[in-house]
């Protein structure tokens, strides 16, 4: 049976950021993920996780600008020297949540231009190794260009590649449903082809991001091709609530209170 983190930048955003881990462990949440953590101290996020019995699946590392509009610098080559000082503002908060998996975003830049993808290869290895002695794992994440225009990381194949050619053993893939969805299609088969290197998964409705419900996918058969594949990794509802997100949860309830 899948573990579902609730994705606590998404959901449950009726309540401040903090009381969110309350609010998800209340509706049968095991384990939560979220976006960015770095606008309140390490400790304090930890402690909320901890109060609560929750277990940390994943975070980002930092983005750099997130409001003008940046989103990672990792094949940015101009931005080597921000992609080493975000692993060391992420590490505090690694520990103090006793996460195993951190999200690389590759940031806005194109695929076709040598120097962003050896800046990308670099900036990959790098935090890879960095974090690697503290046993956490640096997820790839291929974002779909109708959510994110530009993105450097908009195909599971590129990142395939990559994660196959670099060959550290702390490096995955964050295989986002959605995202494949919109930018490949034939779901299902690319589970099964690249199931050896996920790292993660996240889930939502498409084409509207929503809760995993109805629209073009269906999830039931999904959660079942997961189990059958032998997955144990955690499952991120990285959503959109319809509205209250408590109100929409219909669909966790056959899975509310899976252990970690």
């Amino acid at each position: 049976m899948p573990r579902f983190a609730a994705n606590l930048s998404m959901m449950f955003t009726e309540v401040p950021f903090l009381d969110r881990f309350d609010a998800a462990a209340q509706a049968g949440f095991t384990a939560v993920e979220f976006l960015f953590p770095y606008e309140h101290p390490a400790e304090v996020v930890g402690e909320r996780l901890k109060r609560n019995g929750l277990t940390q699946a994943l975070f980002n590392l930092p983005p750099g600008d997130w409001n003008a509009g940046e989103k990672g610098f990792a094949a940015l080559p101009q931005r080597f020297a921000d992609l080493k000082a975000s692993l060391e503002t992420a590490l505090p908060y690694a520990k103090a949540t006793g996460v195993k998996r951190l999200h690389l975003m590759a940031g806005i830049a194109n695929r076709g231009e040598r120097v962003a993808i050896e800046a990308f290869y670099k900036s990959v290895a790098w935090a890879s190794e960095f974090f690697a002695p503290h046993g956490i794992d640096i997820v790839l994440e291929p974002i779909n260009a109708r959510n994110v225009p530009g993105y450097f990381l908009n195909d599971f194949g590129f990142a395939r590649d990559l994660i196959q050619e670099l060959r550290l053993p702390n490096l995955k893939l964050q295989f986002d449903i959605y995202h494949c969805q919109i930018i490949h299609g034939d779901v299902t088969m690319r589970l099964r082809e690249m199931m050896p290197i996920i790292g993660h998964i996240q889930i939502a409705s498409v084409p509207s991001r929503n809760e995993p419900d109805g629209e073009e996918l269906n999830y039931p058969f999904l959660f079942t091709e997961l189990d059958r594949l032998g997955y144990t990794g955690f499952v991120g509802c990285e959503y959109n609530p319809r509205g209250k997100t408590t109100d929409g949860l219909a669909w966790f309830k056959p899975y509310a209170g899976v252990k970690p």
